[in-house]
């Protein structure tokens, strides 16, 4: 018996991931492309099936596909319109607009396919906000500066502009904002009611989305899943937002962007520099090196100048992603909690007692 291609399961293994995170729509459209594609000839199978083994899951091909798709139908791809949520079909009228738009905009497919997908989860700042206050509460009186790495539209660095229901707590947003409330399934004790006062944020991102452009916009939301309609009108009202608010995120290498960001004394603040499902995707010497920048920068902090780093990334554990936060000049790190990858629950320890 041949082993399947690698295509395959790359496939197979991303419409498992969607059936966790809560998209029956794109794990079955996996599906379909996992069974289906072998054997199709033009632009969009070929680049497909010949995508470099070793890069399939690191490049989260499945995903380019997808999003490369939904793009098409937003846009009125009128096969595609035709098939996708909230339209019930069979698989085979589904799968019959996929290839239908593979053959009629091949060149648009395989173009958008050459990026990474990017989704600027919105309510992964339920996850953030809580760590948020615990150093806020640390530091007193203190302002916190905001350096994010891999930022894409910068809706995560504006996470003081939304409103939130953690548990039983309303907590409102700072500036009253917010045009909506993200409330996670909250389980674990309730964080400090810390006053917060965010005077500086900035982020970077190797291809920043812009909340003003049409085009952007329009990129973020097609990588949102089709049939998850909340998360695409939680992410429009944040990009709304952001345009309001005038958020933009620089274009740079995170290492070298951060060897600046730290090389700034910020006398009587804090400076948190954090990244929710990013550093994964840096290559190794990337992260070995702004592993250094971090270890460095926190070896000059002090108690008036105090340096965080908050994380919310995969690690070995399971499910979702871990919850840690390093805060120097002490250098200890604190394991928070556990959070889905999309913010739709917490599982808050709060700091070692």
């Amino acid at each position: 018996m041949s082993a399947r291609p690698a295509f395959v399961l790359g496939f197979e293994s991303q419409a498992d991931a969607c059936d966790e995170l809560g998209s029956p729509f794109t794990a079955r459209l996996c599906r379909l492309a996992a069974e289906r594609l072998s054997g199709m000839g033009g632009p969009v199978p070929s680049l497909i099936m010949t995508w470099p083994e070793d890069r399939i899951r690191p490049d989260a091909l499945a995903l380019r596909f997808c999003g490369a798709l939904h793009a098409l139908k937003r846009r009125g791809h009128g096969p595609l319109a035709a098939v996708y949520p909230p339209t019930k079909v069979s698989d085979d009228a589904l799968w019959q607009g996929v290839a239908e738009a593979m053959a009629e905009e091949a060149a648009f497919i395989t173009q958008r396919m050459q990026s990474a997908p990017q989704t600027n989860e919105v309510r992964r700042s339920a996850a953030l906000f809580p760590a948020f206050a615990l150093i806020a509460a640390r530091f007193p009186g203190k302002d916190l500066v905001l350096s994010e790495i891999g930022a894409s539209a910068g809706l995560n660095l504006m996470w003081d502009r939304y409103a939130y229901r953690l548990g039983d707590r309303h907590v409102p947003s700072a500036t009253g904002e917010a045009s909506f409330e993200i409330a996670p399934d909250w389980t674990g004790p309730l964080p400090p009611d810390a006053a917060m006062t965010v005077s500086e944020r900035a982020g970077c991102d190797l291809n920043p989305l812009n909340a003003s452009n049409s085009e952007d916009c329009e990129r973020l939301l097609s990588y949102i899943w089709a049939d998850q309609a909340d998360r695409l009108e939680r992410t429009e009202k944040a990009l709304a937002l952001a345009r309001a608010t005038g958020v933009s995120v620089e274009k740079a290498d995170a290492v070298e962007w951060l060897r600046e960001r730290l090389a700034v004394s910020r006398p009587g603040k804090v400076h948190i520099v954090y990244h929710t499902i990013a550093w994964q995707y840096l290559p190794f010497a990337a992260r070995t090196e702004g592993e250094r920048l971090l270890a460095e920068a926190g070896g000059r902090a002090d108690d008036n100048a105090p340096l965080c780093r908050l994380q919310m990334e995969a690690d070995e554990d399971k499910p979702g992603a871990g919850l840690t936060l390093t805060i120097w000049p002490d250098g200890e790190t604190q394991k928070l909690g556990r959070a889905d990858f999309h913010g739709r629950w917490i599982d808050w320890r709060g700091p070692a007692q």
